[in-house]
């Protein structure tokens, strides 16, 4: 299971609210007004891609950024969306059957933002700055984080590894996390000056976050752009981080993500 699935998992809010399960005719008008509309997940919950699928059906972008997806994947995907399987189970993503009707939904052009595993080791280790390709000055890379904000990602991290991990091992992951938001923002300004707006990015709810994920580094590069985040909820629990819609589905039976550190 993917980090941030774990994630969603264990720090789910205490109360569950009521949100709307698919989006209404003002949210996708609202959704259209947009330059970017950020899309977030729990990756392996099928109902979460069938309401990205409605949503890029609907505004029929010009461009999708994805996250699962190297460029090179990306040349053997659209080859072959149907038959394509070229590293994505060695990756760790759930089916892909969930995800073919996102990426099948419009002619939208494709744009892979994954950051490779061996720039993640690497970044754990050396930092962000180091190993992300582009002006890291442009997204903050360049800065630490504010004290709290850092303070808050370990608490996030430590929770997300059952408590199995001691924290001075964890701050490398809050590098990788960074690493991940810059280089899915730096992607969506390369496809939205390339091919216009809306720019729609699929991405898993921690990267749609919208107070320190991917909207926070768009704006800190280009402040005057309109971008719209939505989040992904289980059985009325919200993800943390604040965005400007929340989509709920039932949630999915999943073993106890801490049996993997027992």
């Amino acid at each position: 299971m993917r980090l941030i699935s774990l994630i969603a998992v264990i720090l789910a809010p205490t109360s569950a609210l009521s949100f709307d399960t698919t989006p209404s005719a003002d949210d996708l008008a609202l959704m259209a007004d947009a330059d970017v509309v950020i899309v977030g997940e729990t990756h392996d919950n099928p109902a979460h891609h069938a309401v990205q699928a409605e949503i890029v059906a609907a505004l029929d972008p010009p461009a999708l950024v994805i996250e699962m997806l190297t460029p090179d994947q990306v040349a053997e995907l659209e080859k072959d969306k149907p038959g394509y399987s070229a590293g994505w189970e060695d990756a760790g993503w759930p089916d892909y059957a969930m995800y073919l009707p996102v990426f099948s939904a419009s002619e939208a052009k494709i744009f892979g933002a994954a950051v490779p595993r061996d720039v993640a080791r690497a970044s754990y280790s050396d930092g962000v700055a180091v190993h992300f390709e582009g002006d890291d000055a442009l997204f903050g890379l360049d800065q630490p984080l504010p004290k709290d904000q850092h303070d808050q990602r370990l608490d996030l991290q430590f929770a997300a590894h059952c408590e199995a991990m001691p924290r001075v091992a964890l701050g490398g992951m809050i590098e990788v996390q960074r690493l991940r938001d810059a280089t899915l923002a730096k992607v969506t300004l390369e496809a939205l000056d390339a091919t216009g707006s809306p720019v729609v990015i699929i991405t898993g709810n921690g990267h749609a976050r919208s107070d320190w994920g991917v909207p926070a580094a768009l704006k800190l590069a280009r402040p005057d752009l309109n971008v719209i985040s939505i989040g992904q909820a289980e059985d009325g629990f919200a993800p943390e981080g604040g965005f400007d819609l929340i989509y709920d589905a039932p949630g999915v039976d999943r073993p106890d993500p801490c049996d993997t550190f027992k």
